[in-house]
């Protein structure tokens, strides 16, 4: 039964850009930058009928390409930080795109998610890591050139049950082209 979410992927250079932040945090488990990414719609353990059935209504999507910008890093978890992400600004054309998804995902049948959507790339996943030594880190590490890229397609990712962090597959792509 596959896991499946879809996002966008991270070009490769914005990857090595993201990778030299790695290091320098006790507690962090570093996401190897091949499975960078901007999850748009967790979409969770599925069966095979119900996996090709998602891939087939993904293509209805309708939408033009758009930048993405990523602009520092931050945490989530407050006083019990879980990871150390970089922010990536909402835009427009992004919140629509991962509302049209979430709909789609809703008439599926599938629950509705549960949190609030805030596009970001995680970098570390944080273990026992104190507020104080994110908060440091974030000092030091914490602000980096914004980049950009432009988002052409978006993809539908795969991954086997872990404790996050990949290894992700590219299951299908989606090309943003309207």
């Amino acid at each position: 039964m596959p896991r499946l979410f879809t996002g966008l992927e991270i070009p490769a250079d914005i990857g090595q850009t993201l990778s030299n932040l790695r290091g320098g945090l006790p507690g962090a488990r570093w996401i190897d930058p091949e499975n960078y990414h901007v999850t748009l719609r967790f979409i969770g353990d599925i069966d095979g009928l119900w996996a090709n059935e998602i891939a087939s209504m993904l293509f209805r999507v309708n939408r033009k390409p758009f930048e993405v910008k990523l602009k520092g890093l931050s945490s989530f978890g407050g006083r019990k930080p879980r990871a150390v992400v970089a922010s990536v600004e909402p835009s427009r054309p992004l919140i629509e795109l991962q509302a049209e998804l979430e709909r789609m995902m809703q008439r599926m049948g599938l629950d509705p998610e549960g949190r609030k959507f805030t596009p970001h790339v995680t970098l570390a996943r944080l273990h026992d890591a104190s507020s104080q030594d994110v908060a440091d880190y974030l000092s030091v590490r914490g602000y980096f050139p914004s980049r950009s890229f432009m988002a052409d397609r978006f993809v539908l990712y795969s991954s086997r049950a872990s404790t996050g962090g990949g290894p992700y597959v590219v299951e299908d792509a989606y090309a943003l082209c309207a």
